[in-house]
């Protein structure tokens, strides 16, 4: 596999980073390898809620509550986690929202295919008698 550039890992840079199955517009603060201090800025897609490791299944022993990094909340990134971001950083809360949004149209439109799908499964056990 080759090797991602990562000269603009340095502090001051504006990246994107993989948090906790969330997505945000950061800059890296410190490089400290095998990972950099990265402070939020914006959130491109909220963490996804429930047990990762049993996914999209309610029944599970703590179905887990995650909360976006905080506007200026510094956390630890791996290097490979890092993409470099260029543009425009967004507004915080106009991104969260947007994120939040984003992430309850997903779930409602898998919620009405998942009713479409029991709903015509019940049909055709009907048939199948």
């Amino acid at each position: 596999m080759q090797e991602m550039n990562r000269e603009f890992i340095v502090p001051g840079a504006l990246a994107v980073a993989e948090v906790r199955s969330g997505q945000y517009i950061g800059e890296i603060v410190e490089v400290n390898s095998p990972r950099a201090v990265f402070k939020v800025l914006a959130v491109l897609k909220h963490p996804e809620q429930g047990d990762l490791h049993h996914p999209y299944n309610p029944d599970v022993a703590m179905f887990h509550e995650r909360r976006a990094l905080s506007y200026t909340e510094k956390t630890n990134v791996l290097l490979r986690d890092l993409k470099p971001f260029e543009g425009e950083v967004p507004d915080y809360n106009v991104s969260l929202q947007e994120a939040v949004s984003a992430q309850i149209a997903a779930l409602d439109r898998l919620m009405r295919w998942s009713a479409r799908g029991l709903e015509l499964l019940k049909e055709l056990r009907k048939e199948y008698k």
